[in-house]
């Protein structure tokens, strides 16, 4: 009966100390994979607007970067401070406030739920809209691409839509007899990814890292001579941009 009762009370002691340790830790990993999974650092761009923006606007003006209004709001003005700031900065120069841009201005910027991120990114896409059909067109035409560069081909699309050479519509511009590859070989029908989609929204909301180009080409894979006759504004990934 003692010899009952002495393993008993071990097997008791057992459970005792393996919850005792299991609970904190399981707690503690599920705490870490929460915060990995709903925050992200914010990043900042042609478009965005807020205190975060001002903040960097303040910090680039007091630098001598920028010269235009403290206002929160990120346009060409902002984009070109933050580019001379990268590039002297020895930073990669894209123009975007990522992580890496703020730290070495000294900043922290706010965090966002990514899951919050993941539902607006794809909230009221719709197959026959234009940001539907703008990032299918950037699929096809920047995949592979870095993120900018997605954003470049969706602005250059949209750029020709105000230009007077070109038709006035996103499906006038990308169904244009011979104006992109990706329409000519089929691409176009791919489903977009989650970038080229983030991408269109952006360019539809006014970000152009083009500064209005209505050209783009990969020079290693072009053909058309009459291309090279366009002056080049800037080159992003394997494609420069022109006029």
């Amino acid at each position: 009966m003692k010899k009952k009762v002495f393993i008993g009370t071990i097997i008791i002691l057992l459970i005792v100390s393996i919850f005792t340790f299991y609970e904190p830790a399981k707690k503690q990993l599920e705490t870490s994979a929460s915060y990995d999974y709903y925050q992200s650092s914010r990043t900042l761009y042609w478009g965005s607007r807020g205190q975060d923006v001002k903040n960097v606007q303040w910090k680039l003006r007091n630098w001598k970067y920028y010269d235009g209004k403290v206002d929160g709001v990120y346009g060409a003005r902002t984009y070109r401070a933050v580019r001379r700031f990268q590039k002297k900065n020895g930073l990669k120069v894209d123009g975007v406030v990522g992580e890496g841009t703020a730290r070495a201005m000294g900043l922290s910027l706010a965090t966002t739920s990514r899951a919050a991120a993941r539902k607006t990114s794809t909230a009221g896409i719709n197959r026959k809209d234009d940001v539907y059909l703008l990032a299918r067109a950037i699929h096809g035409e920047a995949r592979g691409e870095p993120y900018v560069g997605k954003v470049a081909v969706g602005a250059v699309i949209l750029n020709r839509t105000r230009h007077p050479s070109f038709p006035n519509t996103v499906a006038g511009v990308i169904y244009q007899p011979l104006a992109f590859t990706a329409v000519a070989d089929g691409q176009i029908n791919m489903a977009p990814g989650k970038d080229s989609i983030k991408a269109a929204r952006d360019a539809l909301n006014g970000w152009d890292p083009t500064y209005g180009c209505t050209y783009y080409w990969n020079p290693a894979t072009a053909t058309s001579r009459w291309i090279w006759s366009r002056k080049v504004v800037l080159k992003i990934g394997k494609h420069w941009f022109g006029r």
